[in-house]
């Protein structure tokens, strides 16, 4: 089997709650149902025509044949330059045929390139690919630092004109498919001229089985970065901060009571029902948090809640989104957003993926981003 079987597949089962961790004894609470008094009305989403032509027309380009034909992860941040920063996880490199397929990754007979996670930068409407390595051998961003480790993205910031990008390190134990689990949080920093490869890597708390990076959120004097807890289902929130905005700084951790704890075991589980990426944002008088549903199975639904502070909390769950995508082979999951990108309301962001190997063959589009327009107001 080979890595893009044993990586892709099982990793997206598991960000689905199909398999895990068992679940612990001790709960969280569920989202309370009355509604925040800093919560904004939903008002409609539409899908982002400019975001989706931007990156299925990049894809389909064979202008170059080591760039970006698909990934998931999807986070993007804005750059010291003005450019915008989309950090992927799982990546295809390579060329895309006239129907809409592309070759098998290497190792299944074919020549597209595999990479576990990778950087585009957007600069005037215009897409480029970043990655280690060379155009004949690309290697990811992050490098793993042997066979049986690799890197899935999670959000980033730039703090002192430095790009720090959050990364969960999973390790593989044995030779069976579900042979790997989470092994540790790390930040890599990057400089902004040059993201092909970190200039440091750094460890980031990892003790207590929290994955660190679901979403990063600046304010008031603050970084607030947010994790899951991944116990398959039901998985679970939690929050901490650390002061100004590099990621290096001292971390303190939300407790069950609402203060702060400089020791991670404190860390509370402030509610069930997030995705393993979703986001925090202010929005008006609030923070809204966008998140997949997994409350259920499999769900298509993309959900808010509401809070009058950025560590909650998180009340009022509204419905603002069924991605319809879902059915069959095809599933969807990790809905977030992108405050600084312009669009017709808060820019949101899922990806698409099949349960089939395959179907990421025969159809490019299935395993690309997409973007919609969430109104609140």
């Amino acid at each position: 089997m080979t890595r893009f079987r044993s990586a892709l597949i099982p990793l997206t089962l598991t960000l689905l709650g199909l398999t895990g961790l068992p679940q612990q004894a001790v709960a969280a609470p569920a989202p309370a149902t009355t509604t925040s008094a800093c919560a904004q009305p939903f008002r409609g989403a539409s899908a982002d025509a400019r975001l989706t032509s931007l990156f299925t027309n990049y894809g389909n380009d064979n202008s170059r044949l080591d760039d970006w034909t698909g990934a998931d992860g999807t986070y993007s941040l804005r750059l010291p330059s003005g450019r915008e920063l989309w950090i992927f996880s799982d990546t295809f490199l390579g060329k895309v045929n006239a129907d809409g397929s592309r070759p098998p990754v290497v190792g299944e007979g074919g020549d597209t390139v595999f990479l576990n996670n990778s950087f585009a930068v957007e600069d005037g409407g215009r897409l480029s690919t970043i990655h280690d390595g060379t155009e004949a051998d690309p290697k990811a961003v992050m490098p793993p630092r042997d066979r049986n480790h690799w890197y899935w993205a999670g959000d980033g910031t730039v703090a002192g004109g430095v790009v720090e990008v959050t990364y969960q390190e999973y390790e593989r134990f044995g030779t069976g498919a579900w042979d790997w689990r989470w092994h540790r949080n790390v930040v890599a920093r990057f400089a902004p001229n040059r993201l092909d490869r970190p200039v440091g890597v750094h460890p980031l708390p990892s003790g207590h089985g929290v994955a660190w990076g679901s979403g990063i959120l600046e304010n008031g004097g603050h970084t607030y970065v947010y994790g899951v807890e991944d116990r398959g289902s039901p998985k679970y929130m939690h929050i901490a901060r650390v002061k100004g905005q590099s990621l290096l700084g001292r971390w303190e951790y939300l407790k069950a009571d609402g203060t702060w704890s400089p020791d991670e075991s404190d860390s509370a589980r402030v509610m069930s029902g997030v995705a393993n990426e979703y986001s925090v944002t202010r929005s008006g008088d609030g923070y809204v948090l966008i998140t997949h549903d997994t409350t259920e199975a499999l769900s298509a639904k993309i959900v808010a809640y509401w809070s009058c502070s950025p560590s909650g909390p998180f009340t009022g769950k509204q419905h603002i989104y069924t991605t319809p995508e879902t059915g069959g082979n095809i599933f969807t999951y990790n809905a977030h957003a992108h405050p600084q990108v312009s669009g017709n309301g808060l820019v949101v962001s899922y990806n698409v993926n099949s349960f089939v190997n395959t179907d990421h063959y025969r159809d490019v589009s299935i395993y690309r981003p997409r973007f919609i327009d969430v109104r609140f107001g």
